[in-house]
């Protein structure tokens, strides 16, 4: 359980950072015609997990279907912490290797809104792979977002983020 545990926590952790900032200088194209015109934004971000916990549904110390990772922790831009983040992703597949996915969804507060994001992504016993998950939904400046978060777990508390964001 404990590898388990581990691996899987660390998985999470990349998921949440890459969801959870806003950018403070982005690259911003338009591609629509009309008078507001999409606006794609890509930026980087570092998650730095502040918490985080596992729930055993049932209380066997091993992956069993439903287990669930709570991850929460801050978003940073350079050394600014920039906003925070939160997540819920649930063991839904598994076999006795250590070999899992996990159904994740996310939500990160910034100063102008929050973003939503969702997604499944397999774990291995050499880690989380790539890491590539839908923005689904947003509030205040974020109300039309859309696109996905690419993460890349560096350790067990800090995930890098290429978000791809279209407004």
């Amino acid at each position: 359980m404990r590898h388990f545990k581990h691996v899987a926590l660390s998985a999470v952790t990349g998921f949440a950072a890459l969801l959870f900032c806003a950018p403070s200088a982005s690259a911003a194209t338009g591609s629509a015609p009309g008078p507001n015109p999409p606006r794609e934004e890509v930026f980087q971000l570092v998650a730095k997990q502040t918490q985080g916990g596992l729930v055993d549904v049932d209380g066997s110390g091993g992956p069993s279907l439903g287990d669930e990772f709570v991850v929460s922790g801050n978003l940073l831009r350079g050394s600014s912490v920039v906003g925070t983040y939160s997540e819920i992703c649930t063991l839904t597949r598994f076999d006795p290797v250590d070999q899992f996915d996990l159904q994740c969804a996310a939500d990160l507060s910034l100063s102008q809104g929050q973003l939503t994001v969702q997604g499944r992504f397999n774990v291995t016993t050499a880690g989380p792979g790539n890491i590539d998950l839908a923005i689904t939904g947003g509030t205040g400046r974020y109300r039309t977002a859309h696109g996905y978060i690419h993460a890349v777990n560096v350790s067990d508390t800090e995930t890098h983020f290429t978000v791809y964001l279209t407004l």
